[in-house]
């Protein structure tokens, strides 16, 4: 169990932190969304489930890190993932909401917009958590560098979410707001390959 001794007070914090951002920016999307309770679960208890699971989540990265090393990073790497991913949609819907638009040739500017906010998140968790780079002095550089991987990883996310929600009829039954999510679902997905890679190798490096 001595992988249990690495999960420290600063990951406790920042997963309990990160979590209730997630869960309660998710469950207002789920009731933006209409989405039907599972089970009878309410969707504002992703409040308190989300947390849990970010602990659990960097719990399992620092258990398979014993065999490979590059897990105990992206176990924090992924719970920050999921919170940036809310960021994203959070604005996305909040952009949906206040134009009622979905789709078209605005659908590209909110998602650029929504992807933009998630990236300043993303500097900020990534920096003092997953890389544990805080006590770093990159300045300028380091921005550079993190700004130029945030651009590749911008253009993967927008393209394919727009891609995706323009041309690829929806499926499943999906309705615009939903197919609209999945498309944003698509495009994170996509970039979260190149930001990782980027953000390990080129910005935040020992």
């Amino acid at each position: 169990m001595s992988f249990i001794r690495k999960f420290s007070r600063k990951d406790l914090f920042f997963a309990v932190g990160t979590g209730f951002i997630t869960g309660l920016i998710a469950s207002r999307i789920f009731l933006f969304l209409n989405t039907p309770k599972i089970f009878g679960f309410p969707w504002q208890g992703l409040i308190v489930v989300i947390p849990i699971l970010w602990i659990l989540g960097v719990l399992l990265g620092y258990f398979l890190g014993q065999w490979l090393k590059f897990f105990e990073q992206f176990g924090r790497f992924a719970a920050i993932g999921f919170t940036n991913a809310s960021v994203d949609f959070g604005v996305l819907n909040l952009e949906i909401a206040l134009s009622g638009l979905t789709a078209g040739v605005t659908y590209p500017f909110f998602k650029a917009i929504s992807f933009l906010c998630a990236t300043c998140s993303s500097y900020v968790w990534n920096k003092y958590w997953t890389f544990n780079a805080g006590r770093s002095r990159g300045g300028i550089a380091e921005f550079g560098r993190f700004f130029a991987t945030a651009i590749i990883a911008f253009v993967v996310n927008v393209s394919v979410a727009s891609m995706v929600v323009n041309f690829i009829h929806p499926i499943l039954g999906m309705n615009a707001h939903v197919w609209a999510n999945f498309s944003a679902a698509a495009g994170s997905a996509a970039g979260l390959v190149f930001s990782f890679v980027g953000f390990k190798k080129a910005v935040f490096k020992a």
